[in-house]
């Protein structure tokens, strides 16, 4: 090989980890889609008790959504309200059981890798689910809500969590 050639090849190889180097530590810039909606968050993360800095993104796993009477709220995606278990401690359900009936855990469906500060995900010990968490807190839905509807708040020891 001529060293025209090498020099081509060498041009394509930085040029490749350059490219890598810039999808992996590219971060997403914020959006807002709606004056209810001021923020959808990034991802999956598998493993316990994980986060990350990412920002918003589209496909993201926890929206902020403003209700009239609690003020600002975290929901899903489909705008589920999510709550947090006075009853749990910092990476840890204590919901188990029966508990899970009304209060399912928000479980992570698929692996992403970009979640902003504050979400993360643990390990629930009883069904080995990947469960979404916030400032360590894991995340709840309530089966009595529908999207954009907080009716779960204060019951049972379950409080909508706030960003």
């Amino acid at each position: 090989m001529g060293k025209g050639a090498k020099a081509i090849v060498g041009i394509i190889i930085l040029a490749v980890i350059i490219g890598g180097a810039y999808a992996i530590f590219h971060k997403p810039a914020s959006s807002n889609n709606s004056s209810t909606n001021s923020g959808t968050y990034g991802g999956s993360n598998t493993g316990s008790q994980k986060s990350s800095t990412g920002t918003a993104a589209s496909g993201g796993v926890v929206q902020t959504k403003t209700d009239s009477s609690i003020g600002q709220y975290l929901a899903t995606p489909a705008g589920l309200p999510l709550y947090t278990y006075k009853l749990d401690t910092t990476g840890v359900s204590n919901c188990t059981g029966s508990c899970l009936s009304n209060w399912p855990a928000y479980i992570a469906t698929s692996s992403v890798t970009n979640l902003p500060a504050n979400v993360g995900t643990i390990t629930r010990t009883d069904t080995h689910a990947v469960q979404y968490t916030y400032k360590g807190m894991p995340l709840y839905t309530f089966t009595g809500d529908s999207a954009g509807k907080v009716t779960g708040d204060g019951l049972e020891n379950f409080a909508v969590a706030k960003p």
